[in-house]
C-alpha cells in the first residue's frame, strides 16, 4: 500500500520521500524533538513541503515565484497545515536575506542547482542554513537520463550533445539549464563540508516506460515503483537516472 504522506505523482518522488522521511525520522530521535524546523529551498508550491508538514514538522518554503506561493498557501490549507507552513519569496543567493543562518534541522535543495548562476555558492547557503547535525537533502537533475533519453528517441546528434556539454544541454532548445553526475554532486557536497550519507538514482525507468503501459497494466504502477526502489540503491543506474538524491549530514 502507498504511503497516504507521499506526494502526488509518487511514482517519480517515491524513491525521494522515503529517503527524506527516513532521515527525518532519525533526525527526531536525535535531537530528542518530535518537531523539527524543515527550510525548503525552492520548495514552489509544496510537493515536498505540505507532506512533511503533515508529519509534524515546520517547514519554511524560499521561491522567487509569487504565483507557486500562493499555490502553496492554498495547498498547505487544504491540507490542514497552514499552521505549520510559511512561505517567503527569496532564491539560494539571497537565502539570508530572508532566513535564518543555522536556523534548520533540515534542509531540502530540490532543484535548484540546476538553476542556479552558482552552484557551489548556492549549496554552501544552503548547508549554511543547517544547525549542527543538520541533515541536506538534495535532489538535481542527472546528465544520464537526459542522453539516454535523448538517444532512445532517437535525436542521436543531441545525445552526443549532452553527453560532451559542460553544462549537460542537447541544446539551445534545452529547457534545463544544467544537468550533473553523481561525482558532481557528490564533489559539490563534500566542499561544504558535509559527510554523504547516501546517493539514489530517481526515475531509472519511470520516464522511459510508455504511460499507456503503466495505465493499463494491472499491477505495472506498484511493480515500476518497486523497481525504481531496487534500481534506486544501485550505483550502475546512477549514470542513467533523470534525477539524482544526495543525503547529506554533517559529521
Amino acid at each position: 500500500m502507498s504511503d497516504p504522506l507521499r506526494p502526488r505523482a509518487s511514482l517519480r518522488t517515491a524513491v525521494v520521500w522515503d529517503v527524506l522521511k527516513d532521515a527525518l525520522d532519525r533526525r527526531v530521535k536525535a535531537a530528542g524533538r518530535d518537531a523539527l524546523d524543515v527550510l525548503d529551498t525552492g520548495g514552489g508550491s509544496g510537493n515536498f513541503a505540505v507532506p512533511v508538514a503533515r508529519l509534524g514538522h515546520r517547514v519554511t518554503v524560499v521561491d522567487p515565484s509569487p504565483n507557486a506561493l500562493f499555490a502553496l498557501e492554498r495547498r498547505a490549507a487544504e491540507a490542514g497545515v497552514a499552521d505549520r507552513i510559511r512561505g517567503v519569496q527569496g532564491d539560494a543567493h539571497g537565502l539570508f536575506q530572508v532566513v535564518e543562518r543555522g536556523g534548520y534541522d533540515a534542509v531540502l535543495c530540490h532543484g535548484v542547482l540546476e538553476y542556479v548562476d552558482d552552484p557551489a555558492e548556492g549549496l554552501r547557503n544552503a548547508v549554511d542554513a543547517l544547525r549542527p547535525a543538520g541533515t541536506l537533502s538534495l535532489l538535481a537533475a542527472g546528465l544520464g537520463g537526459a542522453v539516454l533519453a535523448r538517444a532512445l528517441a532517437g535525436h542521436f546528434t543531441e545525445a552526443h550533445r549532452a553527453l560532451t556539454d559542460p553544462a549537460g544541454r542537447w541544446g539551445e532548445g534545452d529547457p534545463m539549464p544544467r544537468r550533473f553526475t553523481a561525482e558532481q554532486l557528490t564533489d559539490l557536497v563534500t566542499a561544504t563540508g558535509l559527510q554523504v550519507g547516501s546517493i539514489h538514482g530517481v526515475r531509472v525507468f519511470a520516464d522511459l516506460v510508455p504511460g499507456v503501459l503503466v495505465d493499463t497494466e494491472p499491477g505495472a504502477i506498484d511493480a515500476l515503483r518497486k523497481l525504481e526502489a531496487a534500481a534506486a540503491e544501485q550505483p550502475a543506474f546512477h549514470s542513467v537516472a533523470t534525477q539524482l538524491h544526495v543525503l547529506a549530514e554533517r559529521d
